[in-house]
């Protein structure tokens, strides 16, 4: 059973774009991250699945359940969601918000939510009023996990963490996903989902453009976009495929997009001291679906 299915799912608001026939389907265990930049859907699409919103067509299941029909409330006690924005009750001390959090769940976190807040210094005494940004993302972070949620879903979740902070999220998120956890993780912040996450869905103006993992996204022959630094070589191998040139010193740096075979053919008639080739990096990809 997938932990999170969309299928064909759209939202609009009127003349203007929300998402658009997204179909995916995320397995129970998996670390997913959800690509896209501010504007493209990622919010939206998390608010279908949480039956916050309502889509305008398509379906969106969570742990087996559709959203909004018989038995939803029960998968969504199972659910951890963390939002983009923080909100609490400003005159609330951070741990009675906590406390509250728990009781709507009918559910004893106590130990559990003192762990939480150990490990990322959360101040239980302090009035939300007087909270940074960050601090108000930390004691979302254990609304959202006190419970031991079997799915977590996680939006722009690191925006406002210091990177200690961002440390400590990502060590708890990996050990609870050790222990079966299913993680779905909303992000522009490439580097982070790049390092943690196992499978990548690229959202583009309300559409998803790429699902894959992401080594093969970075080493997909779809993609065979390469960083070539020939060192002695004095002109530009006769090539198609090459693109932003630039030479200084001994040094000749371009872009390749095309088969390795041809590259090196090209290259026997080149005067090369040494070769450097790397492979594109995520952030290369992503920018691909957005030229």
């Amino acid at each position: 059973m997938s932990a999170i299915e969309m299928i064909k799912l759209t939202k609009t608001y009127g003349r203007n774009r929300g998402i658009q026939n997204i179909t995916l389907a995320v397995a129970e265990g998996d670390v997913f991250g959800y690509l896209g930049p501010n504007g493209a859907g990622k919010s939206t699409s998390i608010r279908c699945l949480l039956g916050m919103i309502s889509a305008s067509s398509g379906e969106a299941y969570l742990l087996g359940s559709r959203a909004g029909e018989r038995g939803f409330s029960e998968a969504l006690n199972r659910v951890g969601y963390m939002p983009s924005e923080a909100n609490f009750y400003p005159s609330m001390r951070v741990g009675e918000v906590i406390q509250y959090a728990a009781r709507l769940r009918g559910m004893d976190c106590a130990e559990e939510a003192g762990r939480l807040c150990r490990k990322l210094e959360v101040d239980c005494y302090k009035k939300i009023r007087e909270l940074s940004l960050g601090n108000r993302k930390k004691v979302s972070i254990v609304c959202a996990l006190q419970h031991k949620p079997d799915l977590v879903i996680l939006d722009e979740p690191t925006s406002g963490l210091d990177p200690l902070m961002q440390e400590a999220f990502f060590e708890l998120l990996m050990e609870r996903n050790q222990e079966g956890m299913t993680c779905f993780l909303s992000s522009h912040v490439l580097s982070e989902v790049k390092r943690y996450c196992r499978h990548v869905g690229i959202l583009r103006e309300g559409e998803l453009v790429k699902v894959d993992t992401v080594e093969n996204l970075t080493r997909s022959k779809l993609h065979t976009l390469r960083k070539v630094k020939i060192y002695g070589a004095a002109e530009v191998p006769q090539i198609e495929g090459i693109s932003e040139i630039t030479k200084r010193d001994d040094v000749l740096a371009f872009s390749y997009q095309g088969e390795m075979a041809e590259l090196v053919r090209a290259l026997q008639g080149c005067e090369v001291k040494d070769l450097l080739i790397s492979e594109p990096s995520l952030e290369e990809v992503f920018m691909h679906f957005y030229e």
